[in-house]
């Protein structure tokens, strides 16, 4: 056997592939189609070992079901407008166009490394005019069918960069670029309606049923739906000069109202800002809590701060209380009204501002088997259910009694002529801000006439291109400063007007792209036909940070698709995995600096710098960064060891989902099995029948040994490439190696017809399991067993049941008496191992989600009930 030398085989193979053009999907294909998708990448200049897992994954199904008899579609794209390119074009003096198409192609190369069956003609990135004139038409659409609307909205405004931040880019109160203290502003900005499918887009998440049950959580908490009351507080000692209607407030726990002891308003509630400009120290604090923090998480952890505006609310039950109005850093502006009454007896966030500030803290809510007369809060508040009391008419009723009574109680009240309270749906969903005021990204095509407004750009005139010549030796925005592009006459009237220079937030360009897929040349946004047959995306791949605002953003999209004749779905992705991160060891120098791996050796049992042997720590295990330098090239991994190493190692061990930390023992044992696979095939290839024999009516128990490993291996590995195991792949490749490897050398030198085919039949169904994860590595064994096919385009083995039915048995798997599911496992297996089995389904643990599981009932060879 000559030695498996990977940087000569796989370029190759990689070119017999392409010359086939074997990963082009047809549209008029009489197959079943399946479309695998992962998430695009944005153009860096370098592949990543996230990018390796992500693509290795989605490759690895694309390449399965292809063998499996269906139609498959795999594209790749380029998420390409952002501000890293801008920031590129300030530091190094590169048009951001330029630095992104660079970086394209430097990525392409190195995607092409890795040997993925993609379908490169069908390329695009958002950065190109032919993909983004076709997402200005989508606007224009939108904006015919009002799902489009443009207003004035509260923004995070750096006064430096001049450009709107989102909340994530202000830290410690500055602009995460130039470092100066951002301001609250109010700008005019477009906005996409997506609230108005907010129900639909909640109660559709339950028809997800192959998206994970975290991430349909996840969107649940996001869209935010609740069921309470709008009520109104007439306001008094209202400072003078201070103008004041009374103080809406949305409430869910409007059955708490006897228990209330203060009103909190947002730093940007309207009455906030009024009484700020009467109120220096007021208006100090506001100033203060912005240098906090303005994102959720930072204000979900920071410390509750209050300012007590002098200014009281009346209880709408209660005529000699008055509760006091509090500005609050913890009371968001954009959910319900920006304004809250507190109970600190039934909520923790209230009971702690309470106990920071000397407040009532009066429970109202009595567990069940507990005094009213005796029952105190003390640093724990109480959310459970109970009994009301201390709440006048509500006294005895329940929880869900008492809200419904209090709803009509304000309801029959009435102030300044209208209800005082009025049932409502609340959502915490806002429209989708998509203003940016920035140069590299989508224009938005519509034109401000003074005599005309808003004046959409003709369809005929589009696409509006960016201008090439423009300079970024200042900050802002170069669009709005240029001389000449920025100009143009009125499409309506004729007059001066000007274009509109802010561009679309980058998550606009990654909302559709999966459609344009379908069909990337088309002369509209989207062939119908094509759409029609490729859509819905089967398998979607990508990381769980995507869960909420791109997925959310496409499922609106679609939706918004959909409503202006784009496609015929509202749902973009049957099927979503999230895979989890891929992780290495930290190490720092003696300054405390990160260093690189490859800058890190052992000598005489000690970490040291390559370079200058001074002593290294070794710290966490974390995600790979660049910030971090605990990165891996993947390039240089593929030179050293081969594409299939990365591969193979990146899929092995640990599923899927769960985050992977790369160690160059892993590495070195991936690269041994490549060889030692090798050598398998070899050695067992030297005895066999030739290709394409038939079988052999009598199959001897010899034989039959080889068949029985060779097709249990098959229904394993088939059953984990449905599931997407991947580990669970690698693991039953492993297992079969070390089966096969003893059955095929004690018949080495046999002469049986029989037992020479059942040879040749182990070897094939070997490779064409191995195929999917190691393709290169197959195809050179595919060729050593004397094929001149490729095995990337054979079909799947087909499991021979009659061999393994005496092994297995198929047990139905129930969560509470409903049916999630079914195993396979050897017939007679222990208890534990049948649990075991059934409480890994991913069904089963979506129907678990997070409840405790009691017990779990096993009848052998029968089913399996979880109660939970």
């Amino acid at each position: 056997m000559e030695r498996y030398i990977a940087q000569e085989v796989e370029p190759r193979w990689q070119k017999a592939w392409d010359e086939r053009r074997l990963f082009c999907a047809s549209d008029d294909s009489k197959l079943p189609k399946y479309y695998v998708l992962e998430m695009f990448p944005y153009p860096s200049g370098r592949i990543h070992m996230g990018h390796v897992r992500n693509y290795t994954m989605g490759d690895v199904v694309a390449r399965y079901r292809r063998a499996r008899g269906f139609n498959v579609l795999h594209p790749m794209g380029w998420d390409a407008f952002g501000m890293p390119a801008e920031n590129a074009a300030i530091q190094n003096a590169v048009h951001p166009a330029t630095w992104t198409y660079e970086n394209i192609a430097a990525m392409r190369e190195q995607l092409r490394l890795l040997g993925l069956s993609l379908d490169w003609e069908r390329e695009f990135a958002t950065c190109d005019p032919e993909y983004y004139v076709h997402q200005q038409h989508l606007f224009l659409d939108f904006l015919d069918a009002g799902l489009v609307d443009r207003r004035k909205s509260r923004v995070n405004w750096d006064p430096v960069d001049r450009t709107v931040l989102a909340n994530e880019q202000v830290i410690d109160g500055r602009g995460w670029r130039s470092g100066a203290p951002v301001e609250t502003r109010e700008l005019t900005q477009w906005f996409f309606r997506i609230t108005e499918f907010a129900d639909d887009l909640l109660s559709s998440l339950d028809t997800l049923e192959r998206w994970p049950e975290k991430v349909r959580l996840m969107q649940d908490r996001w869209i935010g739906r609740s069921e309470g009351v709008h009520m109104r507080f007439a306001l008094a000692d209202i400072p003078g000069g201070v103008a004041a209607d009374p103080l809406e407030i949305y409430t869910t726990r409007h059955d708490t109202l006897f228990g209330a002891s203060f009103c909190a308003i947002s730093i940007d509630h309207p009455l906030a800002r009024a009484a700020a400009e009467k109120n220096s120290a007021l208006a100090e604090f506001i100033t203060e809590c912005r240098r906090r923090g303005t994102t959720l998480e930072e204000i979900e952890t920071g410390e509750k701060l209050g300012f007590d505006t002098g200014i009281t609310a009346q209880h709408p039950f209660i005529t000699n209380r008055r509760l006091k109005v509090f500005v609050a850093n913890f009371v968001l502006m954009d959910y319900g009204t920006g304004a809250i009454f507190g109970c600190p007896a039934h909520d923790q966030r209230d009971l702690d501002f309470a106990r920071k500030y000397g407040l009532t803290v009066r429970p109202v809510v009595i567990p069940h088997g507990h005094d009213p007369k005796t029952y105190r809060i003390v640093h724990e508040a109480y959310t459970g259910d109970g009994r009301l009391a201390n709440s006048n008419f509500l006294n005895g009723l329940d929880v869900a009694a008492a809200r419904e009574r209090m709803a009509d109680a304000l309801a029959s009240l009435t102030l300044d002529g209208a209800p005082q309270g009025r049932r409502s749906v609340n959502y915490r969903l806002r429209d989708w801000g998509i203003s940016r005021q920035r140069y590299w990204g989508c224009p938005i095509p519509v034109i401000h006439c003074p005599a005309c407004d808003i004046v959409p750009v003709p369809r005929a005139d589009l696409p509006v291109l960016l201008p090439r010549d423009v300079a970024f030796d200042s900050p802002g925005n170069p669009l709005d400063r240029h001389p000449a592009w920025k100009h143009v006459s009125c499409p309506s009237c004729g007059g001066e007007a000007t274009r509109e220079t802010d561009t679309f937030d980058t998550f606009v360009d990654s909302s559709w792209y999966f459609a344009r897929f379908c069909n990337p040349r088309a002369e509209t946004p989207t062939d119908r036909a094509a759409t029609d047959y490729w859509l819905p995306v089967d398998q979607y791949i990508g990381g769980v940070e995507h869960a909420i605002l791109h997925l959310l953003y496409s499922r609106f999209f679609t939706r918004a698709m959909h409503r202006t004749g784009h496609c015929d779905l509202d749902e973009p992705f049957a099927g979503l995995f999230t895979q989890g991160m891929v992780t290495h060891e930290t190490y720092r120098g003696e300054s405390g600096d990160w260093l690189y791996p490859e800058e890190v050796e052992i000598r005489d049992g000690r970490l040291v710098h390559a370079g200058t042997g001074a002593p290294v720590t070794i710290g966490a295990v974390e995600a790979m960064s660049k910030s971090r330098k605990n990165i891996v090239d993947p390039s240089a991994i593929v030179e050293l060891y081969g594409a299939d190493t990365a591969r193979w190692f990146i899929l092995s061990d640990t599923p899927p989902e769960r985050d992977i930390q790369w160690t160059e023992a892993g590495v070195d044992a991936a690269a041994r099995f490549i060889h030692k696979v090798w050598r398998f095939v070899g050695d067992g290839a030297v005895n066999m029948c030739a290709p394409a024999t038939g079988r052999p009516r009598r199959i001897s128990q010899r034989a039959r040994a080889i068949r029985v490993a060779t097709h249990r291996a098959a229904r394993q590995v088939t059953e984990a490439f449905e599931n997407l195991r991947f580990n669970r792949a690698v693991a039953h490749i492993y297992e079969l190696t070390n089966t096969l490897a003893p059955l095929l050398a004690e018949t080495a030198v046999s002469r049986a017809s029989d037992v020479r085919w059942a040879r040749r039949e182990a070897l094939e169904v070997y490779v064409c399991l191995l195929a999917p994860m190691m393709p290169h590595l197959a195809e050179e064994c595919w060729h050593l067993l004397g094929h001149s096919s490729l095995v990337a385009a054979e079909p799947w083995p087909e499991v021979d049941e009659s061999l393994i039915i005496t092994e297995t048995v198929t047990i139905v798997v129930q969560v509470n008496g409903k049916r999630r599911g079914e195993i396979v496992v050897a017939r007679g297996a222990a208890s534990a191992e049948i649990e075991s089995a059934a409480l890994n389904l991913d069904n089963v643990s979506r129907a678990i989600a997070d409840r405790e599981i009691r017990k779990v009932i096993v009848v052998p060879e029968k089913i399996v009930n979880v109660v939970a």
